[in-house]
């Protein structure tokens, strides 16, 4: 469904707004969540949107959300930060993240009024800490290289800089994109939180470029694809020529799609030691995040009530 197809609902509807909705897998683990958690009588529907759309493209998405009686809210993913520019005059409010970071991935109604919140700050930190321990970057003086500036790259470096601080994150933080004013973008809101870690900003409009950043990173060094190529558009940040740092990890942000970026790790995961994962427990929290707000529900983000959720979705995701 795109914009232009939206229709009235006839009863309580979620939606999801992305690029290519109907291959997600949340549209069979939301269905079995809803029955588990007890949301009733709840449809998911998917509304796909063009990379970087039309303003008034998202405009229409999110008038029709607030002023469609049984539209109850969504999940926002790839437009986060161009939804919420093209349509900041339309919420009632905003929650401190959201105002933060100039982006949106949560659409919630409270008392009548419509609500755009920023969730992955918490999210993908929730995500991080599954497979990295506290201790490690003051243990292995590792850095981090987050190859995109977009929503999930802003709300990364946010996680560590309002949450751990400088002695608990990556001895420094590169990040790079294909375009400019995203990085100043990301440069004026850390000069508003960074409490002193290091970060380097790096303009590379071709994959040649990330790797000349990725090829000098310390040794046990993470580097994260947040470029959405390999799911929304087909490729990679990197070339085949890349080197990963040696006992590196190597995070994919994706968990479905043509993950390029995946298999350029797996290639050289023996011969560099590397720790590799993909994005299937951030989609979790992501998720579960969102629909607690939405829905006005508590849900847990660890012990035996999210891992029931985790297993609901491992045995609903499509292959």
């Amino acid at each position: 469904m795109t914009a232009f197809d939206l229709e009235p609902a006839e009863r309580p509807t979620f939606y999801f707004v992305g690029v290519t909705t109907g291959k997600s897998s949340i549209m069979k683990v939301f269905p079995a969540w809803a029955r588990h958690l007890g949301l009733g009588d709840c449809l998911i529907k998917g509304i796909d949107c063009r990379w970087h759309d039309d303003p008034e493209v998202y405009r229409r998405v999110v008038s029709f959300i607030k002023n469609d009686r049984h539209s109850v809210g969504g999940l926002v993913t790839t437009h986060k930060i161009d939804l919420l520019a093209a349509c900041r005059d339309l919420f009632d409010g905003l929650g401190p993240y959201a105002e933060l970071l100039g982006e949106i991935s949560c659409i919630s109604k409270r008392d009548g009024a419509l609500w755009g919140h920023a969730k992955d700050p918490i999210t993908s930190g929730l995500a991080l800490e599954a497979f990295v321990a506290d201790d490690y970057w003051r243990r292995s003086g590792a850095e981090l290289c987050l190859l995109g500036a977009g929503g999930s790259s802003l709300a990364l470096t946010t996680y560590f800089m309002k949450h751990k601080g400088r002695s608990e994150s990556p001895a420094r933080i590169y990040v790079t994109n294909r375009s400019q004013p995203r990085l100043e973008q990301m440069q004026r809101i850390h000069k508003q939180i960074n409490p002193g870690i290091e970060m380097v900003y790096r303009h590379c409009p071709t994959p040649a470029e990330n790797d000349a950043v990725v090829d000098q990173l310390a040794p046990g060094s993470l580097v994260v694809n947040a470029t959405g190529l390999g799911k929304d558009a087909p490729g990679s940040p990197l070339t085949d020529a890349v080197s990963f740092p040696k006992n590196g990890i190597v995070w994919e942000f994706n968990y479905r799609g043509n993950l390029v970026f995946l298999d350029q790790a797996r290639a050289q995961q023996e011969a560099r030691n590397l720790t590799i994962e993909d994005g299937w427990v951030y989609f979790i929290h992501g998720w579960t995040r969102v629909i607690a707000e939405v829905f006005h529900i508590d849900i847990p983000t660890d012990g035996p009530e999210f891992d029931k959720l985790s297993e609901i979705a491992a045995q609903a995701r499509t292959p």
